[in-house]
């Protein structure tokens, strides 16, 4: 489980690029040691110009980063000794064995030779019956975990995974969390970004979302959903109604797209969530109740309405097979 003191410290993090783009604005972030956080944004809000300052391989135009307590520019060596990257584009020399260019990236490092830990690795990604194939003849998710591979062979603490499940299918994602949980399991920092709603959702300890270049929020995932989330109750009818009565109309509810279910959000913190009267006035209009559920809205709801508010509204990917 992720503890209290920060692994990773950003304060006023700013990129301003040739163009005059600025990438980043102010960017404070605190990342934790052992946590997995997901970091989300729509396209081009500064995921990855963010995680490229943190590992070093884009220079800020201002603001302070610390890894392990050691500053990213003043002393670079010690802190991407601490770090392993899994970039979003597969670039792997294609004719070379899986084995060689796990050890050669542990080389980099210049650290000595451990085969006994690089099995281990390779073996936790199921990638061990694959150490002699070239790295062409594998499947894109088993490249994917090559990557992985590859990043963690010096033995970091702290890994980036950006976008580590794209264009990989479902079940290798699934396949893909069970890594993630088990990495953070042997105390691995784990900083994830994703179009993938689903991925912060089922494996994050907490949320980071970012919109041009800046962050809007950072909470535990859990909390973020409980204090930002509507709950919706749907009370189905044994009627079909094309409109709703008008002694129905203070209940500030909609009629469902079947005509038989009324859809009502509420606050489910509130001290009065007002579904006692509502069920009162639906019985007193003379309609009879089929069913009733209620649902809690999702990380995908937040996430879509903090950046409508931020002004450049862009929706996540859904869950499919590809």
């Amino acid at each position: 489980m992720p503890h209290n003191e920060p692994i990773i410290t950003v304060q006023g993090l700013e990129k301003t690029y040739d163009s005059g783009f600025q990438a980043l604005k102010g960017v404070d972030l605190t990342i934790k040691r052992g946590e997995i956080l997901a970091l989300l944004g729509p396209n081009g809000a500064g995921k990855t110009t963010l995680i490229s300052s943190i590992c070093g391989l884009t220079t800020p135009t201002g603001g302070q980063v610390s890894v392990g307590g050691h500053d990213i520019l003043t002393q670079s060596g010690k802190t991407r000794r601490m770090i392993g990257l899994v970039p979003q584009e597969i670039t792997i020399e294609p004719f070379e064995p899986v084995w060689n260019a796990v050890r050669f990236s542990r080389g980099l490092f210049g650290l000595p030779p451990n085969d006994a830990y690089l099995q281990s690795l390779l073996e936790k990604l199921s990638l061990w019956d694959k150490r002699e194939s070239r790295i062409k003849e594998l499947s894109g998710g088993m490249k994917r975990r090559v990557l992985i591979a590859k990043a963690l062979s010096h033995e970091p603490t702290i890994l980036f995974l950006d976008e580590p499940t794209a264009g990989v299918d479902v079940e290798l994602r699934k396949d893909m969390w069970a890594i993630i949980r088990d990495l953070r399991e042997s105390g691995v920092t784990i900083i994830l970004t994703t179009h993938y709603i689903e991925e912060a959702e089922g494996i994050a300890d907490r949320v980071a979302i970012i919109s041009s270049g800046r962050i809007l929020l950072v909470e535990d995932k859990a909390k973020l959903i409980e204090r930002m989330g509507q709950r919706s109750l749907r009370v189905e009818l044994d009627q079909t109604l094309t409109a709703l009565p008008d002694s129905l109309a203070a209940d500030a509810i909609t009629l469902g797209d079947d005509g038989k279910s009324r859809i009502y959000a509420y606050d489910a913190n509130a001290e009065r969530t007002g579904i006692a009267s509502l069920l009162r006035d639906i019985n007193e209009a003379g309609l009879t109740v089929r069913d009733v559920d209620t649902s809690q809205s999702s990380l995908e709801d937040i996430f879509v309405s903090l950046v409508e508010k931020d002004g450049t509204a862009s929706a996540p990917q859904q869950e499919v097979a590809q």
